[in-house]
């Protein structure tokens, strides 16, 4: 599996998220992308936990549903992965070239991974040189289970396509904020997709991930909490945790901070170990996205609590809509495609 291979043509980027599946296809235009198929559905309480796909049948129900009626013209797609049975980390390698790494690899890579060499594929790409006075090449080193890769690739498999790319959903969401966001190249950027029941985070800096973790932490805390002390159904829950019911205010807005704190708590713990593993870089910017970013109030108790500028991340801030495409809709989900539209832009050599 080669999480770093370039695609040359375009795929839908299809993300199965713990609350939904999202679909997007993109073509480029003068100005730079255009997106030109998009779907969306809801999955039932569930049917992905921890970004492991529970209910086959009925995810892969979901995305020839999506699939079919989504107005794609691309055949193939491109699909994610996310959680405990992910590790991305960047080491060093005591190798002097780019040609000995794979033989390093070899004996090193299970060092830095907690499972059997045999129970994943493993991909790199190389940093450069190693800083400091020790020889040795710094290598950014992905490896993901081959059972939860199939996880995925199997209901796209049911759904009647074939999965041309699998991705990581960190470098996804890394792709949709290069794509749309211009930074200096000495900054130290934070990316946080914040889905229902998972949490990636990206510190990238120079067009490279520093530092990855995926935290099992989301919306699904928020709605359950407000379904429990006020036994409201699920929707009305989501409902009131978006902010689009103003019915019980005095009584939500405590219930959802205890689960803001919660969540700000691993943010924080998080960027204390970045901090601890490299103290020489300050991170300059946070972004939010994913469904749960758009919970009233997060993004300002975020830079509130951590003192770093905050903003929701945009991922169609550079990406035109389509005349086929429901811009209402798209508008309505926004931070919560970044995965999807990052997805999609593996079928293009940037």
């Amino acid at each position: 599996m080669e999480f770093f291979k370039k695609k040359s043509k375009s795929v839908v980027g299809i993300d199965v998220g713990s609350s939904a599946v999202r679909a997007v296809e993109l073509t480029k235009s003068k100005t730079g992308y255009q997106m030109t198929g998009f779907a969306y559905e809801p999955l039932g309480p569930d049917s992905v936990v921890d970004g492991a796909i529970m209910d086959s049948r009925s995810v892969a129900s979901t995305i020839k549903r999506l699939l079919g009626g989504g107005g794609f013209k691309a055949k193939g797609t491109a699909a994610g992965v996310s959680g405990h049975s992910v590790i991305v980390k960047r080491v060093v390698l005591p190798v002097a070239t780019e040609q000995e790494i794979d033989a390093s690899l070899q004996f090193d890579a299970e060092q830095y991974i907690p499972f059997g060499m045999s129970e994943v594929n493993i991909d790199y790409q190389v940093v450069g040189p190693a800083e400091g006075s020790d020889p040795g090449m710094e290598v950014l080193l992905v490896a993901a289970k081959k059972d939860k890769i199939q996880n995925h690739t199997n209901v796209i498999s049911m759904a009647g396509r074939s999965a041309d790319v699998v991705d990581i959903d960190a470098f996804a969401l890394q792709n949709a904020f290069e794509a749309n966001y211009s930074v200096a190249p000495g900054s130290t950027v934070a990316l946080l997709n914040i889905g229902a029941s998972l949490m990636n985070i990206n510190i990238t800096k120079g067009g490279l991930p520093l530092f990855i973790r995926d935290v099992p932490v989301g919306g699904n805390q928020y709605t359950d909490i407000l379904q429990k002390e006020l036994q409201l159904d699920f929707q009305e829950a989501e409902d009131l945790k978006l902010g689009k019911s103003g019915s019980e205010a005095e009584m939500v807005m405590p219930l959802l901070e205890s689960i803001t704190e919660m969540l700000i708590t691993e943010v924080q713990k998080t960027f204390e170990f970045f901090r601890e593993t490299y103290p020489n870089e300050t991170i300059t910017q946070v972004l939010i996205c994913g469904g749960t970013s758009r919970t009233p109030g997060l993004a300002d108790k975020l830079q509130e609590t951590l003192g770093y500028p905050t903003e929701v991340l945009n991922p169609l801030k550079h990406i035109t809509i389509g005349p086929k495409v429901n811009a209402g809709q798209i508008n309505s989900l926004g931070p919560s495609l970044a995965v999807a539209v990052g997805l999609a832009l593996r079928g293009f050599d940037r």
